[in-house]
Parts: C-alpha cells; sequence; structure tokens
C-alpha cells in the first residue's frame, strides 16, 4: 500500500513538473509571438520602397526613408565582422586544438564574462579608448564596439565547431606525417567549417540590432557615410530616434525599420538552422 502511495505521489509530482515545463515554454513562445505580430501588424502598414531608397527628412515631413542609414548598418555589421570573425575563430581553433587545460579554462572564463557584458558598457568603453582620443565619433569606433560584442560568440561557437570534428581525423592526419598545424588547417577546419559558419552569421545576427554601444561610438549621421572617422548612421539609432519623436511620420517610420530589421534578423537566423540542419546530416553520414 505504502509503496503505491509513492508510486502514485512520483508520478504526481512529475506530471506537475512537466506542466510547469510545458507552462513556460507556451509563455516564451507566446511572448515571441505577440511581439513579432505586433511589430509585422505595425510595420508592413508603412513599409514602402520610399523607406529604402530615400533619405530621411526633418520633423514635420512628409515621406522620406533610412536609405543611408541601412547602408550605414551594412558598413559597420561588415567593418565589425572583420575585426571579429578573424580574431574569433583564431581564438577557437587555439581553446580547441593548441590550449593547455589552465589556460583554456582563463580564456573561456573571460569570454563567457566579455558575452555577458551589457553591450552599452562596451560602448563607453570604447568611447574612452576611441572616442575621446580621436575627438570624434566615428565609424571605426562604431565597429570595434560591435567586434567586442561579436568577438565571444564567435570563439565559443568555433571551439564548439572544432570539438565536433573526431580526433581519429587529426590523427589520421599526424599519422601520414604532416605537422599538427597542417592537420588543422587541412583536416580540423573544413570539418568544423558549416559550424563556425554558423556561429559567424550568430554573431552577425546579435550585432545587427544593436543599439547602446552605438549611441556612444557612431552618433549618428544623416548625409550618409563620410569616412571611418566621421561619424555614420545606423537604423537601431534611427529607429530610437524615431520612436521616441512625437512625429507621426517618424513613429511609422521606427515601425516600418523595425519590421525590417526583425527580418534580417529572422533571416539570419534562420540561415543559422539551416547550416546547422546540414553540419548535423553530414555528421550523420
Amino acid at each position: 500500500m505504502m509503496f503505491r502511495f509513492k508510486l502514485f505521489l512520483r508520478k504526481l509530482v512529475n506530471l506537475f513538473m512537466l506542466s510547469l515545463c510545458v507552462l513556460g515554454a507556451l509563455i516564451a513562445i507566446s511572448v515571441v509571438c505577440i511581439m513579432l505580430g505586433y511589430i509585422v501588424v505595425n510595420g508592413v502598414a508603412f513599409l514602402n520602397l520610399d523607406l529604402i531608397t530615400n533619405t530621411s527628412v526633418s520633423a514635420g515631413e512628409q515621406g522620406g526613408g533610412m536609405r543611408n542609414e541601412i547602408i550605414g548598418t551594412i558598413i559597420l555589421v561588415m567593418l565589425g565582422s572583420i575585426l571579429a570573425v578573424p580574431i574569433g575563430i583564431l581564438a577557437g581553433v587555439f581553446l580547441s586544438e593548441f590550449g593547455s587545460p589552465r589556460i583554456n579554462s582563463a580564456v573561456r572564463f573571460t569570454a563567457d564574462i566579455l558575452a555577458g557584458v551589457p553591450s552599452i558598457v562596451v560602448g563607453v568603453f570604447v568611447y574612452s579608448i576611441i572616442v575621446r582620443p580621436m575627438h570624434s565619433f566615428s565609424a571605426l569606433a562604431a565597429s570595434a564596439a560591435l567586434a567586442i560584442v561579436m568577438l565571444p560568440v564567435v570563439a565559443r561557437t568555433t571551439e564548439e565547431s572544432m570539438r565536433l570534428v573526431p580526433d581519429s581525423l587529426r590523427e589520421a592526419a599526424l599519422a601520414l606525417g604532416i605537422t599538427r598545424w597542417r592537420a588543422v588547417v587541412s583536416v580540423a577546419i573544413p570539418g568544423a567549417l558549416t559550424g563556425i559558419a554558423a556561429g559567424v552569421m550568430l554573431g552577425v545576427a546579435r550585432i545587427a540590432g544593436e543599439t547602446a554601444p552605438l549611441l556612444y561610438t557612431a552618433l549618428g549621421n544623416n548625409y550618409g557615410f563620410e569616412g571611418l572617422t566621421k561619424p555614420i548612421g545606423a537604423m537601431p539609432m534611427q529607429i530610437y530616434r524615431y520612436a521616441i519623436s512625437p512625429d507621426a511620420n517618424w513613429q511609422n517610420q521606427a515601425w516600418a525599420g523595425a519590421f525590417m530589421l526583425v527580418m534580417m534578423v529572422l533571416f539570419i537566423s534562420l540561415g543559422v538552422r539551416w547550416i546547422s540542419s546540414k553540419r548535423k546530416t553530414e555528421t550523420n553520414n
């Protein structure tokens, strides 16, 4: 009798905990769906070709767009990726292939701390070391801030992707008499290439919508890209500026810009999922 009661109690507790997990998952999915739905409903209504092809207008005027800000976002993401991707990949390869356990532990801990640092803190840091000495906000400072935000994502995903490559492939390469670094470059990295690409795309999605570090580094510029040492506009900053404005036209464009930004991040995330599924298929085969 006591055994049956304990068994019933365990099943009841299991059902209760399972229900809590399902409820938590439903709440998380509902919040994301409501947010995306709200952005889509409000953003699609004001989405038009002028938003992409025209420049911004002053408050109170009708029309205008975010052409320069879209271009600025692309430039900043590209510059940030150029700075972060090589360093992140090299750091991930070092952690996976060459580092000692003590050094690896310290580097991983540092990368995890850096990944958890609020992006606005990164913006203040870059402001102190680049903007103030240069006496100017600039695209260079903004791209450096985005690179710092992106770096730990690329490093950790590269390390995990490299660790998924079977050791037997490395040992077979070493048995042929080639050096260790050659085995890493010719065997390990190509085997982890899809995972590395997914990590890079994940990092791009991470920095594409960042606003806080750009407020301290890029400042904003409605006249387009004027050089690495000059201020530059970006979509997240423009959306923030338009959203807090009392001008109805700016608010409508803010919704449309938010929709475009969300769709860009969504497509990048779907690309990451596709690459990850492709990597799993190749691993299983």
